[in-house]
């Protein structure tokens, strides 16, 4: 792993290329990853902190950028739900490897309202409404006693909409810092940090790679 090397060879970011408001450039580079066709262009890596201090991480896929923040659907009684009640503060990282790009955000995550939790259940494929409403999401469970439950629902409901059940829901997460990397040759990366401020404007910083 120690040979394992990566070369950059973007050009690069400056100010003038960058957005004033730091959750608008993060919606230019989402949608210029989704356009491009990448793989999975919106899945982050969300970090949660449970009550004691012990940090956790997966990947979950960012489902909007609207009011402010940065929105995902979950279980709330999964281990991050659990983390996030007793610890709003979070963080996720986006990376886009053929762009050389990195996203940072820094911020707290709220549970969004039930109608727009409702809404987003509704959208989803009737297979994924079965699969959300009968796990017990970072549970111990068997295979036999999932597909057993995902039947079970399925004679239930056999056809959409499935009921969204109350434990599932989206958070929006409110950045109160946001960093964008990008690549370059010879390790001399760009990075730009946008910190919030008490009157909620940003203030605009580069950073050493």
């Amino acid at each position: 792993m120690k040979d394992v090397r990566e070369e950059y060879h973007a050009e690069g970011l400056n100010e003038e290329s960058l957005h004033t408001d730091p959750v608008e450039q993060a919606r230019r580079w989402v949608d210029e990853a989704i356009e491009a066709g990448l793989p999975l262009p919106n899945a982050m890596t969300l970090a949660t902190v449970s009550a004691d201090g012990q940090p956790s991480s997966r990947v979950v896929l960012l489902k909007g950028i609207e009011g402010g923040g940065f929105t995902f659907f979950t279980h709330y009684d999964s281990r991050k739900g659990e983390e996030i009640a007793a610890n709003p503060k979070v963080s996720f990282t986006m990376f886009w490897q053929p762009f050389d790009r990195q996203l940072i955000v820094i911020g707290e995550a709220r549970k969004v309202d039930e109608e727009e939790s409702d809404s987003y259940f509704a959208s989803r494929p009737y297979a994924s409404q079965i699969s959300a409403a009968i796990s017990p999401q970072s549970q111990p469970a068997s295979r036999e006693w999932l597909e057993a439950e995902v039947e079970a629902l399925q004679q239930q409901h056999p056809e959409a909409p499935v009921p969204r059940p109350a434990n599932w829901g989206g958070y929006r997460i409110m950045p109160t810092e946001i960093q964008f990397w990008h690549g370059r040759p010879s390790r001399l990366h760009d990075r730009f940090c946008y910190r919030k401020q008490a009157d909620g404007s940003w203030v605009r910083e580069r950073l050493a790679p």
